[in-house]
């Protein structure tokens, strides 16, 4: 066999390993699919079995926890794991949120579910579930957005009737806007709020995180660049972490302050992105957009300073720790108070 002989042998033989290859792979998603499709239909068969049960009996709800037990106890002497009292009182509350198996998706885990079914806001369940199915969250990532507060966050910034249509059609895009939020949460930095954080540290630790980060950043993100170097009468500037938005066609430029907003940061984000759409936009780019994260910052103040100017220019906190639920609860009724 001559040497072309062999590597051409040998390519047939790679192209073969690679396309059996992509057929397991592709079979064991579909595989793992079909199967996850399966458990969550028997959960919710299961629920159905043991609500239709109650309802027939008319069992008492003091009875109904002594039932749970008694349920648990027999299923998993039976069926081995899988059957704790846990399990089952969420394969009940799991018919009784989804009481039409048609509303249930084929897209979700049981695992999602448990978390799903955990919100007893039904405007923001939907939310939170338009948004696993068209981002395809993983548990931790959904788990992850709903500590953070992400339906509250997007909701602080849009009217009754967009809040609405957020929980139906979950994260829509329609401006630079939709984009925003406030505050952005980084609380898997892992970083300790003190004196000491530097915007340098602070800048390292969300590169480090990046797939976090974007992920708290929304859908849409392109990471572009870090420390983007401006020169301009041969001095140079730089730019924090630069991105691109692929559904609003734009830059998004983001300066980090370790501090409380002030009114210069106005000006040199302004400068930033006057740069940007004279020298780096390109045909079909729409003008570029900044975001100045900040550690603190007063909401008359800001609409003060950013009022007027000819480029979009946003300012938000951000936390490096989950926000506490009265926390939450103080920061929307402080930002409905100042826009009443």
């Amino acid at each position: 066999m001559t040497r072309k002989e062999m590597i051409s042998t040998r390519n047939n033989y790679n192209k073969l390993i690679e396309k059996i290859s992509e057929l397991v792979a592709k079979s064991r998603i579909e595989l793992a699919r079909i199967i996850n499709t399966k458990i969550v239909y028997t959960y919710w068969n299961i629920g159905k079995y043991i609500v239709e049960y109650e309802q027939k009996g008319k069992e008492r709800a003091d009875y109904g926890s002594e039932l749970m037990k008694s349920i648990s106890r027999e299923l998993s002497a039976r069926l081995g794991k899988g059957f704790s009292q846990r399990n089952i009182r969420d394969m009940r509350r799991m018919y009784l949120t989804y009481l039409k198996w048609q509303t249930v998706s084929a897209k979700l885990s049981w695992s999602h579910y448990c978390l799903l079914i955990s919100i007893e806001d039904s405007a923001k369940r939907r939310f939170y579930e338009n948004e696993t199915i068209k981002n395809n969250y993983s548990f931790r990532e959904l788990k992850r957005q709903i500590s953070s507060a992400l339906f509250e966050r997007l909701a602080l910034s849009r009217d009754k009737k967009r809040v609405m249509e957020l929980s139906k059609k979950g994260y829509i895009i329609k401006s630079t806007r939709d984009v925003i939020k406030d505050p952005y949460v980084l609380e898997f930095l892992g970083l300790p709020e003190s004196e000491k954080l530097s915007e340098t540290k602070l800048e390292s630790a969300l590169i480090r995180h990046l797939r976090d980060f974007l992920l708290e950043l929304g859908r849409g993100f392109s990471f572009v660049d870090r420390q983007y170097r401006i020169t301009m009468n041969n001095e140079h500037h730089y730019i924090d972490l630069v991105f691109y938005h692929i559904e609003l066609k734009c830059y998004v430029l983001i300066d980090l302050k370790v501090r409380e907003f002030r009114h210069i940061d106005a000006g040199q984000m302004n400068f930033y992105l006057n740069y940007f759409r004279n020298e780096i936009n390109t045909h079909g780019d729409n003008p570029p957009i900044g975001i100045i994260l900040c550690l603190e910052k007063d909401k008359v103040f800001v609409d003060y300073v950013l009022g007027g100017l000819s480029n979009t220019i946003f300012a938000s906190k951000y936390k490096l720790k989950l926000p506490t639920p009265k926390e939450l609860t103080e920061e929307i009724k402080r930002d409905v108070d100042l826009n009443s």
